[in-house]
Order: C-alpha cells, then structure tokens, then sequence
C-alpha cells in the first residue's frame, strides 16, 4: 500500500514566444510582478519548429526561457496557465497575440508544461487546463517523448532545462537544512 503525502515542491518556468524585444521585456515586467524575480532567463533562441503563430503573430518569431526564484506547489500550476493567458490577452493587438507565454514546471523527473488543449498524453488538470509532459528525466538527462516539440527535444534547450533543474536541486537542499 502506497503512503499518500503531499507533492514535493517544483521550479515555476516559463518560454515566451515573440517577435518584438520591447514586448517579451514587458511580459517579464508582468510575470515578475505575478510570480517574483526570474532566477534563470536563457539566451534568445529563434523559434522556426513551425508555422502554427505565424498568421497571428508574424515572421520572424523568437523564443526565451525563464525560471522563477520561489518554488511552488506543483497543483497551482492551472493557475498560472490561467493567468499566463490573461496576461497574454493584455498585450494582444486586434484580437492577435504579441506574446504566446508557456508555464510551466520542473521537479527532478520531468518538465511539464500547461496548455489549455486535450491529447492522449495530456492528463486534465482543472479549469480546462492539461498538463503536458514534455521531457522526463533519464540517464542523467532530460530526454524528450514521442510528442516533444522539436525546440524541446533540441540538446541545447534540453540543457537549458539541466541547468535549471540544477537550480531547483540547490533550492531543494537548501529547504532541508
């Protein structure tokens, strides 16, 4: 028999996808003020996995990762897709985004992202949120799945990812002394 007790806190991360610096700059303003102080914010990456942003956000697309200082409750993680989507409707322009913002998490096993749309390998949360596992922690790396974004799977972002987690690790030893 299994012992139920409470989930182990996580490392809050985020990507924005843009298109314009003076945009992503701002959407940090906003989600520093929501979620604390960024603690990792990795270099700009271009983003051409796809076409799927392009009608409503324009060529020539952009992406950065972040993570945030304060560990939090891995059940909290629909809130902040909830508030993620509020804030990208604050920048949006007719309708279109400026900003697509990605939160997420990472705990020693695995990155997971919140999307507000339903597959196989997308357990529902709450609130119409799902969440999205994107790569799992194997052989002393994150390793992605079948389903990974391309950007995701990339070695590069996957090691944005290792150092974040290492991160996340110190934070969690330093909560046990």
């Amino acid at each position: 028999m299994s012992r139920l007790k409470p989930a182990e806190p996580v490392k809050a991360v985020a990507s924005l996808i843009f298109r314009e610096m003076a945009i992503m700059e701002a959407a940090i303003g906003a989600m520093t003020s929501l979620w604390g102080e960024p603690d990792y914010i990795s270099r700009v990456f271009p983003f051409h996995y796809t076409d799927y942003y392009r009608r409503e956000m324009g060529s020539d697309l952009m992406r950065r990762f972040f993570s945030f200082g304060p560990l939090m409750p891995p059940e909290t993680l629909p809130d902040r897709k909830i508030k993620a989507d509020l804030l990208e409707a604050d920048f949006a322009v007719s309708g279109n985004r400026r900003v697509n913002i990605d939160p997420g998490y990472v705990s020693n096993h695995h990155l997971i992202l919140a999307t507000g749309k339903a597959f196989a390998h997308r357990p529902y949360l709450r609130d119409g949120v799902y969440a999205d596992l994107t790569l799992i922690f194997r052989e002393g790396g994150f390793q992605p799945l079948p389903w990974t974004y391309p950007d995701y799977g990339s070695e590069e972002v996957r090691g944005v990812f290792f150092s974040i987690r290492q991160k996340y690790r110190k934070q969690l030893r330093m909560m046990s002394t």
